[in-house]
C-alpha cells in the first residue's frame, strides 16, 4: 500500500465517520435520520428518499411529500416501528414527523455514543496505518528502499494519520455541540 492509497482510505473514513454521525440525532432535525428506512412497496423494499421528497421545517419538524399515496401509510408504520420517537402525522400524500426535545439524559447517551464512534473510526485509522508501517518496513527489509526513505515515509504517513485525527475531532466537538 502506498501513501496515495493510505491518503484515499484515510479520507475514505473521513467521509463514512460524517455519514454514520449525520445518522445519529442531534438537537435538530435531519432527513438523514429516516430517509434510508425501508419500507415494503409492491413487494420490494425502497428506502423512504426513493419514495418521497423529505424536507425540514424548522425548528423540530420532518416533512415528507410521499409521490404514491399508497406508500403513505407503509411509510408511516415503518417509521413508528423504528423507535426514533417521532411523533407522525398525516394530512393527505404529507407526512409530519415531529421531533420531541432531547432529555439531558439523552443528551448524555448520544454524546457517549458520538465519542464510541469516533474512537471506533480512530482505531481503523491506526489498522491502516499500522499495516503501512508494516509494508514499508518489509520494503527496506528487502532492500527496496534505504533506511533514510524509511523513515520519511513513516513521518509522511505519521503526518496524514495526525491531520485525520484531527478532523475527526473537529467532527466530533461540531456534533457534540449539536447535541448538546
Amino acid at each position: 500500500m502506498e501513501l496515495k492509497d493510505f491518503e484515499k482510505k484515510s479520507n475514505t473514513i473521513i467521509e463514512t465517520f460524517k455519514t454514520e454521525l449525520s445518522e445519529i440525532r442531534g438537537n435538530r432535525p435531519a432527513p438523514k435520520l429516516v430517509e434510508d428506512l425501508k419500507v415494503e412497496y409492491f413487494g420490494q423494499l425502497l428506502a423512504i428518499k426513493q419514495l418521497a421528497n423529505l424536507s425540514v421545517v424548522p425548528p423540530l419538524e420532518i416533512d415528507i411529500n410521499v409521490w404514491d399515496k399508497n406508500a403513505v401509510s407503509a411509510i408511516a408504520k415503518v417509521i413508528e416501528a423504528s423507535n426514533l420517537g417521532f411523533s407522525v402525522s398525516i394530512q393527505g400524500s404529507m407526512i409530519r414527523l415531529n421531533l420531541p426535545l432531547l432529555s439531558e439524559e439523552r443528551r448524555q447517551e448520544l454524546v457517549k455514543l458520538v465519542k464510541k464512534t469516533a474512537e471506533d473510526f480512530r482505531i481503523r485509522l491506526r489498522h491502516i496505518r499500522d499495516e503501512v508501517n508494516k509494508q514499508i518496513q518489509k520494503e527496506e527489509d528487502e532492500s527496496a528502499i534505504s533506511e533514510d526513505d524509511k523513515f520519511a515515509l513513516k513521518e509522511e504517513v505519521q503526518k496524514i494519520t495526525d491531520k485525520i485525527n484531527g478532523e475527526i475531532e473537529n467532527i466530533l466537538k461540531n456534533k457534540i455541540a449539536e447535541i448538546i
